[in-house]
């Protein structure tokens, strides 16, 4: 179960259950102590990462261009498996709360 999303440089909680990181580059100053699984190959593509930019204004057309990466990458697959067995909470490190692709991802996991 995804129980949701939660900024890496947020102290973990009992409440996280598996913390999955899904970023692709590790987040400066986070220690590794605080991450329990790194999961890079299911954040999106280093072109698509630095063509949304966290602009806002992208968001819609990211979701798009993410959710199809998503939809043939095998570690979507390991990932349902990780959360079919305990609570996941999906890492990220972006300041945007809102427009992530932790966000996108849940999205994508509870509507594929």
């Amino acid at each position: 179960m995804i129980a949701g999303v939660k900024r890496a440089y947020e102290p973990p909680s009992s409440k996280d259950g598996k913390r999955v990181l899904v970023d692709r580059v590790w987040p400066r100053g986070v220690k590794k102590t605080s991450i329990d699984v790194w999961m890079k190959d299911v954040a999106p593509s280093t072109a698509l990462r630095k063509w949304f930019g966290h602009d806002p204004a992208k968001w819609s057309d990211f979701r798009k261009r993410y959710f199809r990466e998503l939809e043939k990458n095998p570690a979507v697959t390991e990932l349902r498996k990780v959360a079919s067995r305990q609570r996941v909470t999906l890492v990220y490190s972006a300041k945007d709360e809102e427009h992530n692709q932790a966000v996108a991802l849940r999205e994508y996991l509870k509507s594929s």
